[in-house]
């Protein structure tokens, strides 16, 4: 599922042509850079920003991880969403059905694939609509070459969707869910590159890298040691029928879900062992709505605003602490800086947390996917999970023999704000429960300054009197 929340898509693609994309090796896999939409070096800044449309934050794509693709003879190069959350590949939004110049441009500058200027198009009879957690594409198949760019490999013949109609998209979308006979009928990206040979398993390793890094990378059918600390831990993927949404997504069992805050003084909160999905096409992370409410109100946030969303003192971005996601041998630590997402406004700086309530499912998006190193293994049905360090590139490929728990990161584990992986099953000192109510003075801000919680107050009140006219007063927003 694209969950795609709270942004203001502004920037345009600086350059077509990124020096990393897709590489090939000896072995069976491919690399491909993701990069966030923030990253200058891809993505450039550009226009009149008093012209960004005013549409209210819930119902704006967020800021995500594009991938570039080839498609066509001669190739036709295409930006599209990263997306672990869906299953089928499909390109070309409708830009006219979006508000405001600034939002009409980004959709252009990623690129737009015409079937008829490729001499290896073939058009499909089948139709669909997709729906997404926010926006909707209604697509024809077509059949073309999708090139792997930077190799002289090539898939042939791949099946995707060019949309005729679409509602509140940016871009197209790369799903790389589960595919033939499983979710569709047909094989998707996935598929295809184990079936034509590029891959020897249907696995997939990814590394959304950190804010401050603003790109990361996916490894198709290999993984790369210095991404990550610690071995791999692997979570059996919940079959569809025992899942809560029954259909079959990259569902894991969570343990527990705990908080350490600067006074390295960690409490768990009561009633988090649950299932969860990773959703790279996701920007926040969802979570049981009197769950959010509690760890919100840890963080200084007394309630939602009109959008949804839980505003926070900005000064948490520099403190030492994280909110740490337990799993059967693993504990992926969230740094505060990774989790407080910031937007810049002619009312200054202003800040959210990166999780939003939500009694439908538990998601896992890019707040949290950033500090994890995640290898997707629908072979063996299987996530394989580790914290996220950047030390080294070391890759190796993916075998279906492989014992991945033996597979062990590079990397030491980081500094204490940038987080480190722990063991599951630590004893807590404390407990927050799960159902809202907090049972220890233990918040986001203990052992850090006095001042900080103060300030934040007084945000949070500047905020609520603002916050309602931000949609159509504000003349420029970047979120990070």
């Amino acid at each position: 599922m694209a969950v795609r929340l709270a942004s203001f898509l502004y920037l345009i693609i600086g350059a077509y042509c990124h020096d990393s994309a897709l590489e090939r090796r000896t072995d069976h896999y491919v690399k491909l850079s993701v990069v966030h939409s923030t990253n200058k070096n891809v993505f450039s800044d550009f226009g009149d920003r008093r012209a960004i449309t005013t549409v209210p934050l819930a119902n704006r794509s967020d800021v995500a991880y594009y991938a570039q693709l080839d498609i066509g003879n001669p190739a036709q190069q295409i930006y599209v969403q990263l997306d672990t959350g869906s299953f089928e590949l499909w390109v070309n939004p409708d830009c006219s059905d979006l508000q405001g110049s600034v939002d009409i441009k980004f959709c252009q500058a990623v690129g737009h694939y015409n079937p008829s200027s490729s001499s290896s198009a073939v058009q499909m009879a089948g139709t669909k609509t997709l729906q997404y957690g926010i926006g909707s594409a209604q697509i024809q198949y077509v059949a073309d070459d999708i090139g792997l760019t930077g190799t002289d490999s090539k898939l042939k013949g791949v099946q995707f969707g060019v949309a005729k109609d679409t509602t509140d998209e940016f871009a197209g979308i790369l799903g790389i869910g589960h595919g033939i006979n499983v979710t569709i009928r047909y094989n998707n990206f996935i598929d295809e590159l184990a079936a034509q040979g590029v891959t020897e398993t249907k696995a997939f390793s990814l590394a959304l890298g950190s804010k401050d890094e603003q790109e990361g990378v996916v490894i198709f059918g290999g993984l790369d040691t210095g991404k990550f600390t610690g071995n791999l831990q692997t979570l059996p993927i919940i079959p569809a029928a025992e899942s809560p949404d029954k259909v079959q997504r990259y569902w894991i069992n969570m343990t527990s879900l705990s908080l350490t805050p600067p006074s390295g003084e960690t409490k768990v909160y009561e009633n988090t062992t649950m299932a969860v999905f990773l959703d790279s096409g996701a920007t926040l992370t969802l979570l049981p709505t009197d769950l959010a409410n509690t760890i919100a109100a840890d963080f200084g946030a007394d309630a939602t605003d009109a959008n949804g969303f839980y505003p926070v003192n900005c000064s948490l971005n520099d403190l030492q602490g994280s909110l740490n996601f337990a799993f059967n041998g693993v504990s992926i630590r969230v740094p505060y800086n990774e989790l407080v997402r910031e937007l810049q406004t002619s009312f200054g700086t202003q800040c959210f947390l990166g999780i939003s309530p939500s009694d439908d499912f538990a998601l896992l998006g890019d707040t949290m996917l950033r500090s994890a190193y995640a290898v997707f293994d629908q072979t063996n049905n299987a996530i394989h999970l580790a914290q996220y360090v950047n030390c080294d590139t070391n890759e190796m490929e993916i075998t279906a023999q492989m014992n991945m728990t033996a597979i062990k990161g590079d990397c030491a584990a980081p500094a204490a704000k940038n987080a480190a992986s722990t063991t599951a099953g630590g004893s807590p000192t404390a407990t927050a429960s799960g159902t809202g109510t907090a049972q220890t003075s233990i918040s986001a801000t203990t052992g850090a300054d006095a001042t900080t919680e103060s300030s934040g107050s007084e945000a949070r009140g500047r905020l609520g009197r603002w916050l309602g006219l931000i949609v159509a007063a504000f003349w420029t927003a970047v979120i990070v």
